[in-house]
């Protein structure tokens, strides 16, 4: 069978229109620069147990600003911010004391939540901001956190601001980072930058309206947004979803007007086996017939594809990044509505794979498209491995809340590179047990079932099932796409959640 490459006829408001490029996401400009510059607001990185001394300032400004420290309690602890009013004489106004502990012991994510901090506090309407990075003596250091710290800033600055008539306006600062090692750094922050152009499309895919990211609109969007990247974009129609056999994710648009598809990105930066990343891109989700009744829960429910945005964002990061490795983002797309044709509590459903799935709860719906998802990836790239991440279960909530993902895994070097990855980007994750639960989806009408208690085991189960021989591992991240107010390195929204963590994984798994 050839599989549709292209789309046409998919009409989408100018207003809607995905950016291609975090350039389109954010007015700012960021630059390092080993030359001193002056701003009106200067951001001075502090190591703990440092002589505050301004280069270029007198002894007498100096010792005003240190004067002001001490009363301030600022001594420069990791992640401490302290805002000055910049001494008499010299060109600044504000000085903002930025502490970075030891700076051989800062993690990544304690310089990205600083500069998150930071973008806090500036004022957006502000031109020009200086950050000095000359008290930490180690240049390499000093260009790796500054990268990071711009990273940081460049997160929290992003705004999903398209339906609003009168937006705030955004920040449309100068960022200049006055480090030794400039070009060390400016390397770096490349790096971070193809990781925040896919957060923010991740964001972006989240965020979207049931009515508008539907998944015909979803697939138009990622494919501009992977536009001029070294990304072979493949595209299966609802028509090729049938015909592919692929039961599961068709059954689960059976209600909408919307049928399924099925989006996968590779990008093949080595000849090794791909490494195939697998998100549940449920566009919108009532429930179908076991129907949603909880109207705050049924009002977040266009966050249930922010699998597919996770594995969409991941994929252009490594892209972006040029890394050495090979991967395919899978994203099975579904509208999953009530209608005359919905697929009904007890239909027995046939999967890509042959399996025959009693549904017994048509709210179970994102495993159905993962299950024909994992089947896809198996049959068409016979990765090395498969991922899955998808906000799943309520029982994940339930279990661990929001401060991590639950993480069920067949092999221990999966595992562990993403316990290690989840450290490196604070996207943590806790591992549940998934043996000692022998058949939690049978079926007494069919080969399998779609639910099971517990439930998170269940849903784990019936995916791992899909993935077959192939060594697996899932990411249940329900409750972690959205933040309700400004945290950390995200603004109130979608947070992008699995960009960062599985990018870091695949670097992981590449060493």
């Amino acid at each position: 069978m050839t599989i549709q490459r292209t789309l046409s006829g998919i009409a989408l408001s100018a207003a809607l229109a995905l950016p291609a490029v975090a350039s389109d996401y954010l007015s700012t400009t960021t630059r390092f620069t080993d030359d001193n510059a002056d701003a009106a607001t200067r951001v001075l990185f502090v190591p703990e147990n440092t002589t505050i001394a301004v280069e270029g300032w007198s002894d007498a400004q100096n010792k005003q600003v240190a004067r002001a420290a001490e009363i301030e309690a600022f001594d420069g602890s990791a992640a401490q911010l302290t805002t000055l009013v910049a001494p008499d004489g010299t060109k600044a106004n504000h000085l903002l004391l930025a502490g970075v502990g030891n700076p051989a012991e800062l993690s990544r994510f304690k310089a990205e939540n600083l500069g998150a901090s930071i973008a806090a506090a500036l004022k957006p309407e502000l031109d020009d901001v200086v950050f000095d990075t000359r008290l930490i003596k180690n240049p390499g250091i000093a260009a790796e956190i500054s990268a990071q710290v711009a990273h940081g800033i460049d997160l929290r600055n992003y705004r999903f601001d398209r339906y609003q008539s009168e937006a705030e306006a955004r920040p449309q600062t100068n960022y200049q980072f006055v480090t030794a090692s400039a070009d060390i750094a400016e390397k770096h922050y490349e790096d971070y930058r193809a990781i925040a152009e896919g957060v923010f499309v991740a964001r972006d895919i989240t965020a979207l309206p049931g009515s508008d990211g539907y998944p015909e609109a979803i697939v138009k969007l990622a494919q501009k947004a992977m536009q001029g990247l070294d990304i072979d974009v493949t595209v299966v129609t609802p028509e090729q979803v049938n015909e592919m056999g692929m039961g599961l994710l068709e059954s689960v648009s059976a209600g909408s007007q919307h049928g399924s598809y099925l989006l996968a990105a590779h990008y093949k930066g080595s000849d090794d086996a791909p490494i195939a990343l697998v998100g549940k891109g449920n566009t919108f989700d009532t429930g179908g017939y076991n129907l949603k009744t909880s109207s705050s829960s049924i009002l977040r429910m266009q966050t249930d594809k922010a699998g597919a945005g996770a594995v969409i964002g991941a994929v252009m990061a490594l892209a972006k990044q040029q890394a050495p490795v090979n991967v395919v983002a899978i994203a099975p797309l579904s509208h999953n509505l009530i209608s005359g044709t919905a697929t009904l509590p007890g239909d027995v459903v046939k999967a890509g794979d042959g399996t025959l799935v009693e549904i017994a709860n048509t709210d179970a719906e994102g495993r159905l498209i993962l299950g024909d998802g994992n089947w896809f990836a198996n049959d068409k790239f016979k990765p090395r491995a498969i991922a899955n991440i998808a906000t799943l279960t309520g029982s994940k909530v339930g279990a661990l809340g929001t401060g991590y993902a639950a993480m069920f895994a067949s092999e221990d070097d999966l595992r562990q590179a993403i316990i290690e990855a989840g450290k490196v980007t604070d996207e943590k994750v806790w591992e549940l047990p998934l043996d000692g639960y022998p058949g939690i989806i049978d079926s007494p009408l069919a080969d399998i079932r779609n639910i099971g208690s517990p439930g998170t085991q269940a849903g784990a189960a019936f995916l791992k099932h899909f993935a077959g021989d192939t060594p697996w591992i899932h990411i249940d991240m329900a409750a972690d796409a959205m933040v309700s107010s400004p945290t950390g390195i995200h603004p109130a929204g979608p947070t992008g959640f699995g960009v960062r963590l599985l990018t870091e994984w695949v670097h992981q798994l590449n060493k």
